[in-house]
């Protein structure tokens, strides 16, 4: 049986987050592939304790070469980890699983509600009608972000363990 896919937009993946994907692809035998314009660092304590595998694909420099690579190689039954809003709606309508860093889990609808809410405050930010807003990644982030993937890839391990029947 082909493993669930873990595709990874890692340019601004918290190393937490990362670290968590790693650890629970060897206790569930997941693919992961990390998908960046640059090296993006794990817990080297990581690699020796657990002897773990994935694939790190550094993309050319260019924005949105990540978001293309993922796009053009995630498949059905794949999960995805963005921060990416665009990006998760493209792969949401296309019925893929994906997830924010924070806990979020995007279908067609949500995804597409978080995109225009996106615009909406990109629009008021170029004509300067935003507060000062800290994007503090903590404890509690994390919390929601591990529950939310642990819930995802269990239902995906499932739905691929059904399909083979």
């Amino acid at each position: 049986m082909k493993p669930v896919h873990v595709w990874v937009d890692a340019d601004s993946c918290p190393r937490s987050v990362r670290d968590y994907i790693i650890k629970k692809a060897a206790d569930l035998s997941l693919a992961v592939s990390f998908v960046a314009n640059r090296t993006v660092p794990v817990d080297e304590k990581l690699l020796v304790d657990k002897k773990l595998s994935f694939e790190s694909v550094i993309c050319e420099n260019r924005s949105g070469a990540a978001d293309d690579y993922i796009a053009g190689s995630a498949e059905k039954g794949d999960m995805i980890v963005t921060r990416d809003i665009p990006l998760a709606a493209k792969l949401a309508e296309r019925g893929l699983c994906v997830l924010n860093d924070r806990g979020t889990s995007y279908t067609k609808e949500s995804a597409k509600k978080k995109l225009a809410d996106r615009n909406f405050n990109m629009q008021l930010a170029e004509a300067g009608l935003t507060g000062n807003k800290k994007n503090v990644y903590g404890k509690k982030e994390f919390a929601l972000f591990a529950a939310c993937f642990d819930k995802e890839i269990i239902k995906l391990i499932r739905e691929r363990s059904l399909s083979l029947l």
